[in-house]
Formats: structure tokens, C-alpha cells, sequence
């Protein structure tokens, strides 16, 4: 059975989850206050709507309650999304996923009650950073405010060595969760596993202790 989602705003984001979300095999009916980007999206989409989503019954009326999964991508218009988020909630939406534009935004969503909030421009703006520091960073994620996940590339400091010669846990505070080989992945590798050049090395733990990581092993 086909996953159903909801996209409200068709700008560059919200546009982005609808390209791959129907290239992963989902419905998704998108909706947008412009004609033009509904247009555009007719024949991406499984429906593509255009809708004032912060008009209780016109969401009523499209059914919106019976969709798994509702995401807000709505850019600029701060109020649009908070009262659009609100309507979601009250509708009885299981799954509402909403884009932040700064912290206070954030904050008024999560009292609101929406699931997850993202901020793709500042998580982009870190993954960008993280990358211009050392060409052996590959990916950042954020868990919160002070843990993260990286993905490092294993350079001529690290290769040879066991993690247990290492002592990474010991000496940074961080943990090696996982190691991509080529193909394979090794996952929760043990003390004795040797890491190989340009491995790359799944690495959490807190913010400031893999930044150190980094500058020590990578700079």
C-alpha cells in the first residue's frame, strides 16, 4: 500500500519533497495559494491543489484529515504556517512535519503541537561550514541543540589503526557507530576493527567534542 503525504507550499523545499517523494513511490497531493506553481506541479504530484490552507473548511473539504503524513513547507509567510499547522492539528492529522524560518518560529509550532520542525536553510548552512573546515567531513546531521552525527573520511592519522588503538571514546568523547567500506557496512564496529584509508567513519556525540575531533585529526 502506497504511502500518502500532503505538501503545503510548492516553493524550492517544499517543491524538493514533492520530486522525491513521488520518485520513492508515494502519493502526494500538493497544494499552493499560486496558480503558477500549482500548475507546475500537475503533473509531478498525484494531485496538485490550489488552496488557502488556512481556511478550516477548504481543508476540511479536501480531506486532509485522512492523510498519514502532512508537511509544511509554506517559505515567508510566518503567520500562514502557524495557523495552518493549527488547523492540521485540530483536523487530527497523525503526522505533521513543519519548516521553520528562525528559533521563535520553532517554538510557537512545538506548543502548537507539530511532530518535527525543520530548518533547512541553517541544517544546509552547517553541513556547508562543517565541509569548508575539512574536505573530510562528508555529512552533518543534527540531533539537537548540542549532539550530532558526522560522517568523516578516514585520512593517513587514522588509517592502520584499531579504534581500540585509537581510544576516540577515551580521548574525545565521541563514538564511532558504524564504518562504510566500499559496499560493506560495519555497524557498531568492535575495539579491534582497523580503519582503513578513506573509510568513512559514522561518528555522535556531543557538538563540541567531534569539532575538536576534527580539528585535532582532520585540520
Amino acid at each position: 500500500m502506497k504511502k500518502e503525504f500532503v505538501v503545503i507550499g510548492l516553493g524550492r523545499f517544499g517543491g524538493s519533497i514533492v520530486r522525491e517523494l513521488v520518485r520513492l513511490g508515494a502519493d502526494v497531493m500538493a497544494l499552493d495559494s499560486s496558480q503558477e506553481r500549482v500548475d507546475e506541479y500537475s503533473k509531478i504530484a498525484t494531485q496538485s491543489v490550489i488552496a488557502d490552507t488556512t481556511d478550516e473548511e477548504v481543508m476540511k473539504s479536501l480531506g486532509i484529515r485522512n492523510f498519514e503524513h502532512v508537511i509544511v513547507a509554506i517559505g515567508e509567510n510566518i503567520q500562514a504556517s502557524i495557523l495552518t499547522t493549527l488547523i492540521l492539528k485540530e483536523l487530527g492529522v497523525p503526522l505533521i512535519t513543519v519548516k521553520a524560518q528562525n528559533d521563535y518560529h520553532e517554538k510557537v509550532l512545538r506548543k502548537i503541537g507539530a511532530d518535527h520542525v525543520v530548518h533547512p536553510e541553517r541544517d544546509m548552512g552547517i553541513r556547508i561550514a562543517n565541509n569548508m573546515i575539512s574536505n573530510n567531513v562528508l555529512d552533518y546531521l543534527e540531533l539537537s541543540d548540542e549532539h550530532s552525527i558526522m560522517e568523516i573520511r578516514a585520512n593517513d592519522l587514522l588509517a592502520g589503526y584499531s579504534l581500540i588503538d585509537l581510544d576516540i571514546r577515551a580521548k574525545y568523547g565521541i563514538n564511532i557507530v558504524g564504518i562504510k567500506r566500499g559496499e560493506q557496512i560495519i555497524i557498531s564496529p568492535s575495539a579491534d576493527d582497523k580503519i582503513l584509508l578513506n573509510d568513512i567513519l559514522l561518528v555522535i556525540g556531543a557538538v563540541v567534542d567531534i569539532n575538536r575531533f576534527v580539528k585535532k585529526v582532520m585540520s
